[in-house]
Parts: structure tokens; C-alpha cells; sequence
């Protein structure tokens, strides 16, 4: 899903795209639906944080660039990568 953001940069075209291979797959491998379907949500949204559209309002209203929140994005993506890792493995 993370590599899918590159190209369709928008939760819902996420779905439309990987959903119906998703949904018949999941059960078939033995995999809970709900799991499978979260972790394409975690993929789209993990990714967001290496490429942050979502803030090209808020900086261009600040007077700021890509390359000034750049840093801080990164370290996010790291972090919140290893905690959905755990929580799907986990839970």
C-alpha cells in the first residue's frame, strides 16, 4: 500500500485499487479481514509522512518549504512505522 501512495496519493483510491483483491484474499489465506484492511489504511497513511502533500496548505500560509518539515516528517515515518508493525502483529 505504501508503494500504491506514490501513485494514487488518496485513501479512497487506495481501496478501489487494492480492495476487491484484498477482500477475497484475506479469508482465503486465513487472515482476519479487518487486520488486512487496516493494514492497507496504515500503508497509505504511513506513507504520507514521506511524502507530505497534507501540508502544502499549512506551509505555504507559513512562509516554509518541504525541505523545513522534512526532517521532523522522517523521524515520524520511523517511529510510526515500528509501532503499526507491532500493533498488527500484536493484535
Amino acid at each position: 500500500s505504501a508503494l500504491i501512495n506514490f501513485a494514487v496519493p488518496s485513501g479512497g483510491g487506495h481501496w478501489v485499487i487494492q480492495g476487491p483483491f484484498v477482500i477475497p484474499a484475506a479469508p482465503a489465506l486465513g487472515a482476519d479481514l479487518g487486520k488486512s484492511v487496516m493494514a492497507i489504511a496504515y500503508g497509505e497513511h504511513w506513507m504520507n509522512m514521506a511524502q507530505p502533500f497534507w501540508a502544502l496548505p499549512a506551509l505555504a500560509i507559513a512562509g516554509l518549504g518541504v525541505r523545513d518539515i522534512m526532517g521532523y516528517c522522517i523521524t515520524a515515518l520511523l517511529f510510526s512505522g515500528v509501532i503499526f508493525v507491532i500493533g498488527l502483529t500484536l493484535f
